[in-house]
């Protein structure tokens, strides 16, 4: 199959090396039929994005795509400032074939911008990619061929890892994951569950996932339009991807992920876009698409609820006249692995002292990929959920459940100090504690009780197990607001 023959001059960021073997070898003996695929417009929308990179991804493009399906590449240039962007890359891009600029007159967000290319293209798909890519040979085929197979399937490549400081192709750290999220409405990847194994009928059929990251997909133009394209409510970035997941999910999508699909991604240290209107963004998503649920993600983020979000009416006329699902149905269908919190009303928030009232359980990882085998804290209660927040299941157990995987507070043999572990699917004895009526949090395998204490030749205090005595020092309570 013919691809675009490039020469690429000086400016050209060149690839690091083969990366041919980033597939599984069945995906190399797939044989598409080309006449049969659909075009596709490609879409990269940009803000003060580094030479070296834009124009990385956009040659990796050109060269990695058969002519007869790539229609064009779209760039849009959300209003740069930076002097390499303006004349220099009008007059590097002129040269290209099937490449056009697009330059917005204002700062609109990536959400806006991309809906500036899309309107655009002339393709019969909309490839969506960050500014940031290196497209691996036919990473595109496989992503065409199952839209063709089925219109309303939004298909992602895998997103393998390309090193920031050295711009090395180091690939997919072991298998293909799904995106998830977790009731702060944060992305999260997670490994492919039994169940979706047990679906799929080899190893290279496409892997159904709850949600996707956001930056890398592929979508028919006629069904991206018939599911209300993107929320343009939305600003800059942040929350469009699990909005635009619910949605395709709930309104009869699939989202999908294809093992022979590779692209490589820059993560960079600090995005070109601000994050700051993420939060907006996904209270709108909660309030169109969560239902009743949304109130687990209000808990986890009080000030959330004060966030101006404007005007959702048009998007929740869209759900209605596409009928879709409600988010209960998505939990039980699409995302069981998902643990729905039970929240009862006295048992979350803020695990608070009596005898030091104004301090509070806090748990503070490191990093969010260290969730568990740090020491629970106590400091002043700040009303915020996230670090602070935590729930007394039926179960006994003391959830931190922001995050995921959701840890639980433990206490290891012969110690007196609460630590995090993972929740288990039956709560073994050292996660069980029985808040009583007393107020007293008894540890029930040790026969103890949790005491707030000064740290030895510290100023800091710190929630150890005590024999258990009528003191205030042992006695909690959650508060749901300061």
């Amino acid at each position: 199959m013919a691809h675009l023959s490039i020469r690429p001059g000086a400016s050209h960021n060149p690839t690091t090396g083969p990366l041919d073997m980033r597939t599984p070898a069945r995906c190399k003996e797939k044989k598409y039929a080309y006449d049969k695929l659909p075009t596709t417009s490609v879409v990269i929308a940009f803000y003060n994005e580094a030479w070296s990179t834009l124009l990385r991804t956009v040659y990796s493009v050109l060269e990695t795509s058969p002519d007869m399906l790539l229609e064009e590449v779209i760039l849009v240039d959300d209003y740069s400032d930076r002097e390499h962007l303006k004349e220099r890359l009008a007059n590097e891009l002129s040269g290209l074939p099937k490449v056009r600029l697009i330059r917005a007159n204002k700062r609109e967000g990536l959400v806006r911008a991309r809906l500036l290319g899309a309107s655009a293209a002339k393709g019969e798909v909309l490839t969506f990619l960050d500014c940031h890519c290196e497209c691996h040979e036919g990473w595109l085929e496989p992503l065409l061929e199952r839209i063709h197979e089925e219109e309303s399937a939004v298909v992602c490549p895998v997103i393998d890892v390309i090193d920031w400081n050295t711009f090395e192709y180091l690939g997919n750290a072991g298998e293909p994951q799904i995106g998830g999220f977790d009731w702060r409405l944060v992305f999260t990847w997670h490994v492919v569950p039994e169940r979706e194994r047990t679906r799929m009928r080899s190893p290279i059929d496409v892997i159904r996932s709850p949600t996707m990251a956001g930056g890398l997909f592929a979508v028919s133009k006629k069904y991206f339009e018939y599911l209300g394209s993107y929320d343009t409510g939305m600003e800059v970035w942040g929350g469009e991807n699990l909005e635009f997941s619910f949605r395709i999910w709930q309104c009869g999508g699939t989202l999908e992920t294809h093992p022979c699909s590779h692209v490589g991604h820059v993560f960079p240290k600090q995005a070109p876009y601000s994050r700051n209107k993420a939060l907006a963004n996904s209270v709108r998503a909660a309030e169109v698409w969560m239902d009743e649920f949304k109130e687990l993600y209000y808990h986890r983020n009080p000030h959330a609820r004060l966030e101006p979000f404007g005007d959702v009416t048009e998007r929740k006329q869209l759900r209605a006249k596409l009928q879709c699902k409600d988010f209960r149905w998505f939990l039980e269908n699409v995302y069981p692995e998902l643990h729905v919190p039970e929240d009862r009303p006295g048992f979350f928030g803020m695990l608070q002292n009596k005898g030091l009232r104004d301090y509070c359980f806090d748990y503070n990882p490191p990093n969010e990929n260290q969730i568990v085998g740090h020491q629970v804290l106590l400091y002043h209660c700040h009303g915020m959920g996230q670090n602070q927040f935590f729930e007394y299941t039926s179960r006994n157990e003391i959830r931190y459940n922001t995050h995921q995987p959701e840890a639980c507070i433990a206490v290891d043999a012969g110690m007196d100090i609460l630590i995090m572990q993972l929740c288990q699917e039956t709560a073994p004895e050292n996660q069980k504690f029985i808040l009583r009526e007393d107020g007293s949090l008894f540890h029930v395998q040790s026969n103890k009780c949790v005491q707030a204490e000064k740290k030895a030749f510290s100023d800091s205090f710190i929630p150890f197990l005590r024999l258990c005595t009528n003191s205030e020092h042992q006695k909690w309570f959650f508060k749901e607001h300061m």
